[in-house]
């Protein structure tokens, strides 16, 4: 078996493990990681030889950018406070305790090496936790947090970790170069991520084609990786704040069309990578042995005490920070107060897995002087233990925490939310339609039955919405036949609703991906039944 048709199984297995895992109830990105260290201990296997500098351009900008996606500004704004204290306070926090203890634990590993190590098991991974969380059923505000965290903890770690392997490289370390470095970093990501955006969004209102746009879409976070990266700046940063513009930029050119093939491909892609990337972590496994050699059983207790640093800490921070800023996430009435239950559960969704992966494979055999790296054999392995531990035990054993702390949506609460949503969407396309017929002045039998249309139509999508909106919607026995000028009326009555959906998406408390599901099902029903 070669490498291409080894990434070829994983990516049939990447499909199989969809239905399996929902039959046997199984994430799977667990069920990959498994798979993944089956093929690592089958002699036919080939040992996997990728380039480790090519391992995060390649998988993490489609990943980022799929989440980034259903997400949006106004999301992260709401959540600031909470997403700040755990995208860097806690990483830094973790990164810091997990340097301490594995310093003590080996001695002669440089401090410098040790910090590296507590950089690259800081981040919880945002693809970990969605590809376990989709069916928990949690609060929408928690969710929106965790995945928040995700996304931003990366931008915090990667750069500690690039300052600590480059400290352990030349042999020099300064603070102050550090904390210049961090702003150089940030401020050139976002530079970047702004740039490409706002050029990426122009050039998708002048395509013609869906698939023209979505291709685009595609490159995208791939520049803005590679340029942020060329130019010294967080890639990682750069991809976000790329995908979090033209999501938002995309609200004011996109169409059914662009929306419907847009959601299709990069969830393909989601599933795809994210795949992939599960099953290379297990394969990873032939690597870290060849590289901590036979004695590997001696590094078990460094690395269960790192472990229960990383776990423990966050549990730590979560319950003290619930206390102390607990005003904080209280962003209105549609948000739960945030309880201790939730923060076990949070603490618990802390899974951590391609980029440790990723970034502890990347670690330099030697240093500017020709010496090894010291302590990288114990560093790879003990990541490796992280990743294993918070995938294997902490991914199934999530559900139960779910159920056992009785934390969950309030679905009565998120359907109230739909219905509101629906009647505001239907209002302005009434509204729209007022403007019409006042212009063209439409028979009232005409406008009668445009009217009843569109109320049908929302009846279709979500009844209970249909009948907030008018309690005395009549229903009609025969089809309309429109003609150009009423199909032409129709669509623009469709585009203010539409319009009115964007609209919302941008609002603080109104769930992005509530707004996505919403607009999903308008776009499949493009034409009013009559």
């Amino acid at each position: 078996m070669d490498q291409l048709v080894l990434v070829f199984v994983l990516a049939f297995a990447t499909i199989l493990a969809q239905p399996v895992g929902r039959r046997i109830g199984l994430a799977p990105a667990v069920l990959m990681t498994v798979f993944g260290l089956v093929l690592a201990v089958l002699p036919f296997v080939p040992d996997i030889d990728i380039n480790p500098e090519l391992i995060l351009p390649l998988v993490l900008p489609p990943l980022l950018y799929a989440s980034a996606r259903r997400a949006s500004w106004q999301q992260f704004a709401a959540n600031s406070g909470p997403i700040l204290l755990r995208a860097v306070g806690l990483v830094v926090a973790t990164a810091v305790a997990v340097a301490a203890v594995f310093h003590a634990w080996y001695p002669a590993v440089p401090l410098a090496a040790a910090l590296a190590l507590g950089a690259l098991v800081a981040p919880p991974d945002p693809v970990a936790f969605s590809a376990v969380a989709d069916r928990l059923g949690l609060p929408r505000r928690l969710v929106s947090v965790l995945e928040g965290e995700g996304l931003f903890n990366d931008v915090t770690a990667v750069v500690l970790y690039e300052v600590a392997v480059q400290a352990v490289v030349t042999g020099r370390f300064s603070a102050w170069h550090t904390a210049v470095e961090f702003v150089v970093s940030a401020v050139v990501a976002i530079a970047v991520g702004l740039a490409l955006g706002w050029a990426g969004s122009r050039i998708m209102r002048k395509l013609d084609e869906a698939a023209w746009q979505v291709a685009l879409g595609l490159v995208l976070p791939f520049a803005a990786y590679g340029l942020a990266d060329a130019w010294h700046g967080s890639a990682v940063l750069a991809v976000l704040v790329c995908a979090l513009y033209l999501t938002d930029a995309a609200t004011d050119f996109s169409d059914s069309a662009y929306r419907i093939v847009g959601d299709s491909f990069w969830d393909v892609i989601d599933l795809l990578v994210t795949g992939i990337a599960f099953g290379l972590i297990g394969l990873e496994l032939t690597t870290v042995l060849s590289a901590t050699g036979p004695d590997w059983e001696r590094l078990l207790g460094g690395a269960a005490a790192v472990v229960a640093v990383v776990v423990l800490l966050r549990l730590v921070w979560l319950l003290a920070t619930t206390e102390v800023f607990q005003r904080w996430w209280r962003r209105g009435d549609a948000d739960e107060p945030h309880t201790w239950r939730e923060s076990i559960v949070t603490w618990w969704a802390g899974m951590r897995g391609v980029v440790t992966v990723a970034l502890a494979v990347a670690l330099p055999l030697t240093t500017d002087t020709g010496e090894a790296f010291e302590g990288r054999a114990e560093i790879l392995f003990i990541a490796f233990a992280v990743v294993l531990f918070t995938l294997l035990v902490q991914g199934p054993t999530l559900p139960a925490v779910v159920r056992a702390t009785h934390v969950e949506a309030d679905t009565e609460q998120e359907r109230v939310l739909e219905r509101r949503l629906w009647t505001r969407i239907l209002r302005a396309e009434l509204a729209r339609l007022e403007e019409i017929t006042d212009t063209e002045d439409l028979p009232d039998e005409v406008y009668q039955r445009l009217r009843e249309g569109f109320e049908r139509r929302l009846a279709r999508a979500d009844p209970e919405a249909a009948e907030a909106a008018d309690d005395d919607a009549k229903s009609v026995d025969r089809a309309l036949r429109f003609t150009g000028k009423m199909r032409a009326i129709s669509n623009q009555v469709m585009d203010a609703g539409r319009t009115e959906a964007m609209a919302a998406r941008r609002e603080p408390g109104i769930p992005p991906d509530l707004v996505d599901r919403m607009m999903r099902r308008m776009d499949l029903r493009p034409m009013p039944p009559m």
